[in-house]
Order: structure tokens, then sequence, then C-alpha cells
């Protein structure tokens, strides 16, 4: 462990990595682990989704797909993802967009305009508060904080979010809602236990438009085999509490990124409340491409087999990164970081104060990493540790590279801060 040497030691330390570091910044890079984007491998796995439609396709089945109509989505793709998601009926879903993102949006933009089911628009609220699972998505603290509501850190652990502490801020009227990546979640690869998802489905919160945005966006992306996550919406409904949740979705890291097809999913009430608004919004999706992947994906087999071909391409990444981190920080005491069974990312905790450093250096030599703190809502990290590393996108050569850089700068960061 560092801590356990001598300024002496640390120091001779520290200027060897310091000489590492300039070895890595004269090679000038420009490596990018910012984002959890597919590579190229991943992309071409969906090619032949691309002949499944053709000028002889039957493109008229019963409402011409090629004209205006079905706002909420063909009915062979509502039938495949409401089995996918374990049975649900077409009015329990809809089909729209090519991003799920747009849907959680959009979600939050109606409540607060319109309110939800008949209630009071969020905006005329004197108070909003939101629920914030961390360290979790960026993306989805930007649209609350863009909306103006308080978000609230709630710590999670191997299991999920903590509960005792979600139903005791529940109490409180302004809080409406919550952020979930409940399998592989976005950073921390963790799949929410039984019990989190239960507890969440039986929530009684004070405010009767709180909602839970369950965003599956990791739901068939595996590495090791297909984990099971508990059905919030069928436990939901076992307890009367069916219109809690809204459940996102979408292939946008299945087939292409850019063109892929997004669902929301829920009760017949919440989705028909939703429905109302969207038909003022839009006269109809992209049907034909809804159609094309209907046709790619004819079954949940067919989707599950699809994401074994992907596996194989991450697997070794992800492997790559960890037998990284195993190496650099054995014994350091420097980090700790998670070993997902899925997802698209990993999870590194470095010492406190030193992850904003290790970013900035590892940007100098040319690996540009997500931002520190961009983990927590409004960037802010409280103990600046937490650093999302996403293996998916660069090439394995430039991806070990980029990880022996971080580890690297991680060293620099931590020893800078001990021996000043």
């Amino acid at each position: 462990m560092y801590k356990n040497l001598d300024n002496t030691r640390l120091n001779a330390i520290l200027a060897k990595e310091q000489a590492r570091y300039e070895e890595y910044k004269a090679m000038n890079l420009k490596l990018d682990m910012s984002r959890g984007k597919p590579c190229k491998e991943q992309l071409d796995l969906s090619m032949e989704m691309l002949d499944c439609i053709n000028s002889k396709s039957n493109l008229v089945r019963g409402v011409d797909y090629r004209n205006y109509g079905l706002a909420d989505g063909i009915p062979e793709l509502k039938e495949l993802f409401g089995k996918l998601l374990g049975g649900l009926c077409k009015d329990e879903i809809i089909v729209a967009y090519n991003a799920s993102l747009n849907l959680m949006y959009d979600t939050i933009q109606r409540a607060m305009q319109f309110g939800i089911l008949g209630g009071k628009p969020w905006n005329k609220e004197e108070k909003l508060k939101w629920l914030c699972p961390v360290p979790g998505y960026d993306r989805h603290f930007a649209i609350t904080e863009l909306f103006g509501f308080e978000m609230i850190n709630v710590p999670c652990d191997e299991n999920g979010p903590d509960m005792d502490m979600i139903e005791e801020l529940v109490k409180d009227p302004a809080v409406k809602g919550i952020w979930c990546v409940p399998k592989y979640s976005n950073p921390m690869g963790i799949i929410y236990s039984d019990e989190v998802v239960r507890r969440l489905a039986s929530l009684k919160p004070s405010a009767k438009d709180f909602r839970i945005m369950w965003d599956n966006a990791y739901m068939v992306h595996s590495l090791y085999g297909q984990d099971e996550l508990l059905d919030i919406y069928a436990e939901a409904k076992k307890c009367g509490n069916e219109d809690i949740v809204y459940m996102f979705g979408s292939t946008s890291k299945v087939t292409f990124s850019g063109a892929g097809v997004a669902f929301m999913a829920g009760s017949k009430a919440n989705m028909d409340d939703a429905r109302k608004y969207m038909s003022k919004q839009s006269i109809g999706p992209d049907k034909v491409s809804q159609l094309m992947h209907a046709a790619y994906f004819n079954s949940v087999e067919s989707i599950y087999a699809h994401m074994e071909k992907h596996a194989a391409i991450l697997r070794p990444k992800f492997e790559a990164v960890l037998e990284i981190l195993e190496e650099e920080f054995w014994n350091t005491g420097i980090a700790t970081w998670n070993k997902p069974r899925g997802g698209y990312f990993i999870s590194c905790f470095l010492a406190e104060g030193t992850a904003k450093r290790t970013v900035a250096l590892a940007k100098e030599a040319g690996v540009v990493f997500t931002g520190a703190g961009a983990t927590y809502p409004y960037k802010n990290d409280p103990n600046d540790s937490n650093v999302r590393i996403a293996p998916t996108l660069p090439p394995m050569e430039e991806l070990i590279t980029a990880m022996r850089i971080f580890c690297c700068c991680a060293k620099v960061a931590y020893l800078e801060k001990i021996t000043q």
C-alpha cells in the first residue's frame, strides 16, 4: 500500500510515473474513451437488417407503413417488445423515435406542462425534487437539471439504491420521481436485487404523481449470459401500484445507434395519457424502420442470439480493462472498481480528491475520458473520485494504451497529493 511507504520511496515512485507520463505525452495520441458507443464491429453485426426491406417488400399491412398513421408504433414491434418485457399488451407500450432519451425527455416535459393523469402541472409546483442514484447517467441528470429540479443524491451498493433513504425521501410531496438504470447500470454495472425492485414497486409516495423512470437501457446487453431482473411492472401490479412506473428501452446499442427504435411502456392509463399529447406532436413515427427491425428480429430469442454476438466482441475488451486495473493498482490502495456482467461501463473509484486531476492529465496525454463528476448531479462528485470507463468503442490496441495512460495518470495524481 502506497500510504505505508515513507516520503523518500513515494517520491521515487512519483518520479518514475512522471517519466512514464512524459513518454506517453510524446506519443501525440488522440484516443476517445468518453462515451459508451458501439464499435464498428458491433455496428457491422446489423448490416443484414438493411436487406430485410426493399422495393419488393410488402409495406401495406392494413395500414400503409410508408404513410402517416400508427402514432404509437407498428403492431409487429409492439408485440415483440411486449414479449421482451414480460408479456405486455399493445395498450401498455408505445414505440416511437430512434432513442429512448427522446421519450424520457418528452415524458418529463409533458408532466411539467400538463401534469400526469389530470394532476397539477409540475411547472406550477412551488418546489420540485428528484431522486438520483449515484453514480449515474449524466444525460438523465441533465434533463432534470434543465427543468429546475433539486436533485438529491441516493447512494448505491451492489443491490441498487439505498431503499431506506428513498422510502424516507418520498414522504416529501415535492419529490416527483427517481431515475433508475436497473440492469448493468450506468456506470456501476449493478443489477437491482429482487428486494430493491419490490420495494420500489410498492412505494407509496406523498406525491400521487411520483414516477419511477425505469431506463432499462442494457436489459439484453450481457457479457456472460442473460442475468435475471425482477419485473417491476408485474410487482407494481400485485400491489395496485402499476401507475408508478414508466419503462424505457431502445435498440440504440443493439442495431444502429443513430437509426434504432425506442419504446416506453407502463399502465394503460399512463400510456393513454402519453398518447393524448403525442398525437398532437406527431402524425406517426418511422414505420419503415420499425418494420425493418421487426423483420430482422422475429422473436425474443433472435434478439438474445444477436446480443451474444455483441458479447463476443465486448468480453475481451472488458476483461483487458479489468486485467490492467488489477495489474497497475495491485497493492497500491489507489483505486477500486466494479466487475460488471454486462452493460457498457466500468466504474472506477480513485483516491478522494484525485479524479479531476487524473482526467485532466489523461487529456493532456491525448486520451479523453468522461469528465470527472459527470456521473453525479450538477457534475459535482462530492468526493472527486469516480471516473466512468467506456471500453466499447476503441480497438483493442488503443484501449490497452488508453488504460495504461489512465493508470499512470491516477498514480501521478495520487502521489502528487500525498507527497505535498
